[in-house]
């Protein structure tokens, strides 16, 4: 096992190396960069720089100013440390019955080879990449939580001191579940949907096996007997959000807090879930998902309690990918580790192995057909190769991840050269990275065009801090539609590939 380990990470470092000598390319890196820096200048996150995310993951950025290559290679140790946790997550639920070794072994090799490849992402610093690994450790948690509480039951009244032991060690565990769900929502809102799946589960298997009357005074017990067994991890899930929230609070920005984390991102699902009516389709998801929910419950009697909750952290993890109805290809990592063990379920599952391939082949066919992945993988590790070997051209090397790549460098080390200390710059496009390749923050409160254009106050906030800072030079990128701010002592004074650069002269 040890030895296994070592070489699937070796392997996995090896297949990350190259992310971390990767360029400034990536448009959303560009902005976490940004509000990174923002915030290691003073600037209040949501209400003096902004961007629709919760807190930890601009804040991690922070802490590593910015740095592409640190921050990538703090990505990496967080899959490092994922696929460690993958690997035991899997061994808990598919070491019984006897010989079922390799299919611990065979998962962990695939999540190691997806996780790490640039099929999904993975090279990325987004905030999947760092919320996959509390998720990991919580449902570790869980479901190790569960055995325990099985022990317990099946203690005799004599060993009192034992099921004591035991029942706070469960009670610990359900907590840091919480706890760590809670991180992960920080990173990311979609972790509530692991956190409704673990629930879901503890709620499950602690149901009885009769047939439920809710309409009976026993069932009624049982449910506030539920809700007291699972207070543990419902209160460490809301203890790092609540705390989030108390601190904006304080600091006089709550309401954007709340506007960034929830009201925007509800309106980002509304976008695309239009289906006879605004969030039809976003409805329909979800009563399919109840059934499913339903019948699983109805099932819990024949089906072991590895298959309930895999099969729930399957269902609500690709309902997870297709809420926003957006196929960006960083959202199937979510999807990942429950899809990667319900491969494994289907190999140890000996009763039920139909029906699951069922499931699994259709919510294959949904993915292949919805979602993008990145085409380049091989000739990302040729580029990389070629790169390093000296047999490509600095220039040639980083227009293979973006042709406008170069003109960025281009802009960035033109501008470096003309501005002065105190100067300021305005970038109209959408590449931040440009603020951080320039080390100069923003002027306003939005990053980027469609920051500007996507908000109510976006044009005015961007108006008003235009005149207020006056930066040395705006830079319009050719690709966006003209700026509708007009600026007055501005002239156009440098064209380079397109771009547009104007300058202050007074």
């Amino acid at each position: 096992m040890s030895w296994f380990l070592i070489i699937i990470s070796f392997i996995f470092f090896l297949l990350r190396l190259p992310s971390l000598f990767e360029p400034h390319w990536y448009g959303d890196e560009g902005i976490y960069q940004v509000v990174g820096m923002a915030l290691n200048n003073g600037s209040l996150l949501y209400k003096d720089i902004w961007d629709n995310k919760p807190p930890l993951l601009y804040l991690l950025y922070a802490l590593f100013q910015s740095d592409q290559f640190t921050v990538r290679f703090v990505s990496l140790i967080f899959g490092l440390l994922s696929l460690l946790v993958f690997f035991f997550l899997s061994k808990k639920l598919f070491a019984k019955p006897a010989g079922s070794k390799k299919i611990y072994f065979f998962t962990t090799s695939i999540f190691a080879l997806l996780f790490a490849l640039p099929i999904l992402e993975g090279n990325i610093a987004n905030a999947e990449n760092f919320m996959l690994l509390p998720v990991l450790i919580a449902a570790l948690l869980i479901i190790k939580g569960v055995t325990l509480s099985s022990v317990s039951k099946e203690s005799t009244h004599k060993k009192n001191l034992f099921s004591y032991l035991i029942h706070n060690t469960y009670f610990l565990m359900l907590f840091s579940s919480g706890i760590l769900l809670g991180l992960a929502f920080l990173f990311k809102i979609v972790a509530i949907f692991d956190f409704l799946a673990l629930l879901i589960f503890l709620f499950i298997i602690n149901l009885p096996l009769y047939k439920l009357d809710l309409s009976l005074q026993k069932e009624k017990k049982y449910f506030i007997s539920f809700a007291q067994k699972a207070s543990p991890f419902i209160v460490g899930f809301l203890i790092p959000i609540l705390a989030s929230a108390f601190y904006f609070w304080a600091k006089g920005a709550f309401f954007d807090f709340v506007r960034a984390t929830f009201s925007s991102n509800i309106d980002y699902v509304g976008w695309q879930n239009k289906w006879i009516f605004p969030q039809g389709l976003l409805l329909l998801k979800t009563i399919l998902l109840i059934m499913l929910v339903v019948l699983l419950v109805r099932k819990r009697g024949v089906l072991a309690k590895n298959t309930i909750f895999i099969l729930l952290w399957f269902v609500f993890s690709l309902f997870n990918a297709f809420f926003a109805e957006r196929p960006y290809t960083h959202y199937l990592l979510t999807l990942l580790p429950s899809f990667i063990l319900m491969i494994g379920l289907i190999i140890w599952e000996r009763k039920y192995k139909k029906p699951l391939i069922i499931i699994f082949i259709i919510a294959f066919i949904l993915v292949i057909k919805n979602f993008n992945f990145y085409g380049k993988t091989t000739t990302y590790y040729q580029n990389f190769t070629s790169f390093i070997l000296g047999q490509k051209s600095v220039s040639s090397y980083r227009s293979f991840f973006d042709k406008r790549t170069p003109i960025d460098y281009e802009i960035a080390m033109f501008v470096k050269s003309k501005i002065r200390k105190n100067d300021s710059i305005f970038v109209w496009g959408n590449n931040a990275q440009l603020y951080k390749m320039v080390e100069r923050k923003p002027i306003g409160k939005y990053i980027v065009a469609y920051h500007v254009t996507g908000y109510k106050d976006g044009l005015t906030n961007t108006k008003e801090a235009i005149d207020s800072v006056k930066p040395r030079f705006i830079i319009i990128m050719p690709d966006q539609k003209p700026i509708p701010i007009v600026f007055t002592h501005y002239s156009e004074r440098f064209n380079i590939n397109r771009v547009t650069i104007y300058e202050r002269f007074f």
